[in-house]
């Protein structure tokens, strides 16, 4: 017992020399995951209130959403968002659009907004997106995480995602941070938007500078394609699936694969 009482003092009284270049010690409070889970339901009654929440009821759910905010991001930022409601708003309705456009399985609208795992991600998306713009910390980053862990797509909060934005599955997409995507773009599970390779400073840390693709208006990319480093891929192409895409693309591209070569039936243990 004593040896326990001595290491529970000492956890709790040293800073470790890796602690203290962190600043894991002496930093501010991280925000609290359950409070941004609940700015994350108050922003989709606000959004879809025939849904989520009740159409008389929006004032009511904007005032508990400020009253969340207020002690997670601080007074500028809290009223910034509020007013920045409206153009998420129109965003994600461009978005549930979008999806509806790209998908024949799609039987109405309210499948989209109850069902579709891209449109939970969206809301996330767009609601880390534009707290970062805000100057929020931290914030955003645990908003998108808390989507990545639910829907299993990945975007960093700070990429820019133009209206009509569609993912179909979605499953295993990723999306860098100095990505940006144009309007009526749609990608396909699996596809990932990253960096080739990074760049050091002096002290041997990574760099952050504009390393993730750029991706025009009307492009769609299909499953399991890879798009890395800063290459542009002009609007209205189109991408198939399984490419490894590490150069520019020129508009009104059509990139395909290989098409699979049917080969004699293999003898006994020949393999491939």
């Amino acid at each position: 017992m004593d040896d326990f009482l001595r290491n529970t003092a000492a956890l709790m009284e040293t800073v470790s020399p890796e602690e203290e270049k962190m600043g894991l010690r002496s930093g501010s409070p991280l925000p609290s995951p359950k409070a941004l889970e609940d700015i994350i339901e108050l922003v989709k009654a606000v959004v879809f209130p025939n849904y989520y929440g009740c159409p008389a009821g929006i004032q009511k759910d904007i005032s508990n959403l400020y009253g969340l905010l207020l002690p997670q991001t601080g007074t500028a930022i809290a009223e910034a968002f509020i007013r920045r409601l409206p153009e998420i708003k129109r965003l994600l309705l461009t978005d549930v659009e979008a999806i509806a456009h790209n998908d024949p399985a799609v039987s109405d609208f309210s499948e989209i907004v109850f069902c579709y795992p891209a449109v939970q991600l969206m809301i996330h998306y767009r609601t880390a997106h534009a707290l970062l713009e805000l100057g929020a910390p931290v914030i955003p980053r645990i908003i998108t995480e808390l989507a990545h862990s639910a829907t299993g797509i990945d975007i960093h909060p700070a990429a820019s995602i133009g209206a009509w934005f569609a993912i179909d599955h979605g499953t295993g997409v990723v999306i860098g941070e100095t990505c940006i995507i144009g309007n009526h773009v749609m990608l396909y599970q699996g596809v990932t938007l990253g960096a080739k390779n990074f760049k050091y400073d002096a002290s041997g840390r990574p760099q952050n500078v504009p390393r993730h693709p750029i991706i025009e208006d009307n492009v769609t990319v299909y499953s399991n394609t890879s798009i890395l480093g800063r290459v542009t891929i002009g609007h209205d192409s189109v991408i198939g699936g399984n490419i490894w895409l590490t150069h520019d693309v020129p508009p009104h591209t059509k990139l395909l694969q290989s098409k699979a070569i049917i080969v004699p039936e293999f003898g006994y243990g020949e393999g491939i």
